[in-house]
């Protein structure tokens, strides 16, 4: 079940919206096929470990980091293709959360006669898919805000002065956050201050050639017609409240979309509702302290993921979060580190919101 976990992460940057799966078949303790989805619309992960395995399918025991599926989607079902290859045995990490018409690919295959066990590593494989897992459950993508900051947390110098806080080598690291998520999120200040391109330009990532969906919390719809963004390729969702004239976006990739206030600006819960129902599993967050703000105080944050440079920006200087409603001890929000490595001469650090208290 490891090495279908490594498998299935060869899919991170262009399997999504679908799932990451991964697939190992082994015969009387010889590996005999394997293999990971790569792309929506093409081949799963039992298919290509299957084709791999030929007859030697037959009597085998497939490790699969998913349940297999029982719809028939872009692709036909895993399950019946594993019943009709003849397998004995199929060991699943963890259960399918997406189900249709109350199917289930291992009641498919229990009712076939083949055994069926589930749980082998599952923490690992909901870790890796969890984006995935909140948006069948809860219709919400995973939500992580990226920063750069000095060791003394601050973003940037009181004039706005950012470049380069933090290295080479930790901005080139946040190519591979983009190509992993589904959009990336800013404010119109971000927009309008440092004029971000917001795209995965990294040559020694492979995508396939996708994009994330840059989306702009842009209350009044000050968005420029020159920005950077809207002549790259890809898609940018432009979110405003109310009814503005949006006839000139029409000639740009840009989408326009109003949706309801939340003190007065974009209600950003909404928004990725709404990302949600395209499909979007992971957002990255890459904004200034306004935005970043009012999304911690109103809880939609699961995971920071702070670049940390070896450096002192003193007094005169930007904050990472702007939480005018945070006050007091009390109203803290707990987190919990799951991982700090070096990046260059920066620090990464990542750490999980505890939302359960």
């Amino acid at each position: 079940m490891a090495r279908a976990l490594r498998l299935a992460e060869r899919g991170r940057y262009t399997a999504h919206p679908n799932p990451m799966v991964g697939c190992v078949l082994v015969n009387e303790d010889q590996v005999v096929g394997e293999g990971f989805h790569a792309k929506t619309g093409e081949a799963h992960a039992e298919v290509h470990a299957l084709r791999a395995a030929g007859e030697r399918a037959r009597g085998a025991t497939a490790y699969v980091t998913l349940e297999p599926c029982a719809h028939h989607g872009k692709t036909p079902p895993c399950s019946n293709a594993l019943i009709e290859a003849g397998v004995s045995k199929v060991i699943v990490a963890m259960r399918d959360p997406f189900v249709t018409d109350g199917k289930r690919g291992l009641q498919i295959l229990a009712d076939a006669g083949i055994s069926v066990d589930v749980g082998l590593m599952q923490s690992a494989a909901t870790a890796l898919n969890r984006g995935f897992v909140n948006r069948v459950t809860l219709q919400r993508p995973w939500v992580r805000v990226k920063l750069a900051a000095s060791i003394d947390g601050a973003i940037a110098m009181a004039s706005g002065e950012s470049q380069w806080i933090t290295g080479a080598a930790a901005r080139a690291d946040v190519q591979r956050l983009r190509a992993c998520s589904g959009a990336v999120m800013t404010g119109i200040g971000t927009v309008l201050a440092d004029d971000p391109s917001l795209n995965v330009r990294a040559a020694d990532i492979e995508t396939g050639g996708l994009q994330p969906l840059r989306v702009v919390i842009d209350s009044r719809l000050r968005m420029p017609l020159a920005a950077s963004m809207l002549a790259l390729p890809g898609r940018t969702l432009i979110c405003c409240t109310g009814s503005p004239d949006a006839r000139d976006f029409k000639k740009t990739n840009a989408e326009v979309v109003s949706f309801s206030a939340h003190d007065g600006r974009v209600d950003v819960d909404a928004v990725l509702q709404e990302l949600a129902a395209r499909g979007v599993n992971d957002v990255l967050v890459e904004a200034g302290p306004g935005l970043a703000g009012h999304c911690l105080e109103r809880g939609l944050v699961d995971e920071l993921v702070i670049y940390q440079a070896p450096s002192v920006l003193g007094s005169q200087t930007i904050r990472m979060f702007d939480t005018p409603a945070m006050t007091s001890l009390a109203d803290r929000k707990s987190l919990t580190i799951t991982d700090v490595r070096r990046i260059g001469s920066d620090t990464r650090i990542t750490a999980a919101f505890n939302k359960s208290e």
